[in-house]
């Protein structure tokens, strides 16, 4: 079976709307000859004359009748399809968003974000996922809409990604600790009791390789999943963490937090997402709420 020519549709449309072979001609900007031979096209495909000779005009068949409603809304659906998308109304926005962060930051950030949404979109969800992994499988196949994180060598390269704010790494004890007073030196710092925080369990990053450049090496007693449980901890212990300072930065709100004895290289925690949502109005709109409310947090 041949595919049927769709444009046969709107020629169909303006003649079943006109009732006139002319003035369908005319709405559509075709020729007389042009408009004859479509309206022959139209009876062929159809296997019905559509318009028949009464007296001086036409008139529709019954089949001509039957199809006028379905053809011009079958019009205007297509017509709504291939026109860019309306103004977004955030007011009347009913729709869930799933976001794959790794911990610390929904603490931190969430609840700015969370209060904007509200306010501006209030029938939107956000769903939090955990980031056990650098896995980028979870954007293409839809299960997550944006996800934030350091772009690395494993980041799908058709990934779509900006930048949300650069970070560095702090110390932090609980309030009263031996090291919130005094210069901390590497020794001093490498000496404490120190909690790692690592996804797979290995504990060494480059805190470490600093500190073995200057021979020394942190007594890690406690790995942990996330920078939350990093810091919980801590307040609650002698143990000392370190976590990322802006990543952080409502956390460690009541801790004592300093500045690195050793050099180890800022980074860039960005915002991804795949490119099919790219052009989405709502999905645009959101991440502009996350850049916002990760700029507003210094």
């Amino acid at each position: 079976m041949s595919t049927p020519d769709f444009n046969l549709l709107v020629t169909l449309d303006a003649v079943l709307t006109e009732g006139s072979v002319a003035r369908a001609a005319k709405r559509l900007r075709l020729s007389p000859s042009a408009m004859s031979r479509a309206l022959a096209r139209l009876r062929e495909t159809t296997g019905d004359p559509l318009l028949v000779r009464a007296g001086r005009g036409l008139v529709p068949t019954p089949r001509a009748i039957e199809l006028r409603e379905r053809v011009s809304q079958l019009v205007q659906d297509v017509q709504a399809v291939l026109r860019p998308a309306t103004q977004l109304n955030l007011k009347q926005l009913v729709r869930t968003f799933t976001v794959r962060t790794s911990e610390g930051f929904v603490e931190n950030f969430g609840p700015a974000l969370i209060a904007r949404i509200g306010k501006e979109a209030p029938g939107v969800r956000l769903c939090f996922l955990p980031k056990p992994n650098k896995e980028s499988s979870y954007l293409r196949d839809g299960t997550v809409d944006l996800e934030t994180g350091v772009v690395e060598n494993t980041t799908g390269p058709e990934l779509k990604m900006q930048a949300l704010f650069r970070d560095r790494m702090v110390g932090v004890v609980r309030k009263g600790h031996m090291l919130g007073k005094g210069k901390i030196t590497p020794a001093r710092y490498a000496a404490g009791k120190h909690i790692a925080v690592s996804r797979d369990g290995l504990g060494k990053g480059p805190i470490d390789a600093a500190l073995n450049a200057l021979g020394l090496e942190r007594d890690i007693v406690t790995i942990v999943g996330g920078f939350a449980t990093a810091l919980a901890l801590a307040q609650a212990s002698d143990l000392i963490a370190s976590v990322p300072e802006r990543h952080t930065g409502n956390l460690r709100s009541h801790m004592h937090s300093f500045e690195l004895p050793v050099s180890t290289p800022m980074f860039t925690v960005s915002l991804l997402w795949h490119p099919r949502l790219h052009a989405d109005p709502a999905h645009k709109w959101l991440r502009g709420v996350v850049m916002d409310s990760c700029a507003a947090l210094r």
